[in-house]
């Protein structure tokens, strides 16, 4: 791991977004709450936050953050899922990795889910659109800068 002991402790924050494609059957059947294994939106919301919280398990060298937050949200877009994550933590390293995380698990999430109705989805989009904190300060993707 990277020794991060000399670093401050500050409030840090990460968002990250990614998006499932879908059919529109599968689109209706989410609107329609008629999945079988039930809400498809609340239980990719609920595996993106079960996933932030073990990062460190997932992925080799990551900290073991003590997060203060996580919130992720799935939208039904036309045509797609749009999933974000907000993830905040007071520590000496950030939580991009603990954003990232929370949406491709809640992708994936929501492909498992749909898998029967859509064997075809695909998962695009995954990234970084906001980190606020530590030693870079405040960086917003370019195309997010508009939006509140």
């Amino acid at each position: 791991m990277v020794d991060v002991s000399a670093k401050e402790i500050t409030q840090r924050l990460a968002r990250a977004e990614g998006f499932v494609r879908i059919s529109a059957e599968l689109e209706r059947r989410i609107r329609e709450n008629s999945i079988a294994k039930g809400s498809v939106l609340e239980v990719a919301r609920l595996a993106g936050i079960q996933a932030a919280k073990r990062t460190d398990e997932l992925i080799p060298l990551c900290h073991s953050l003590p997060l203060d937050s996580c919130d992720v949200t799935a939208e039904l877009l036309p045509g797609r899922v749009r999933v974000e994550a907000c993830v905040r933590v007071h520590a000496r390293t950030g939580v991009e990795m603990e954003a990232l995380t929370a949406v491709a698990v809640a992708c994936l999430t929501i492909v498992d889910m749909g898998k029967a109705i859509d064997r075809w989805m695909v998962i695009e989009g995954v990234r970084m659109i906001e980190k606020r904190g530590g030693r870079s300060g405040t960086l917003i993707a370019p195309d997010m800068k508009a939006q509140p």
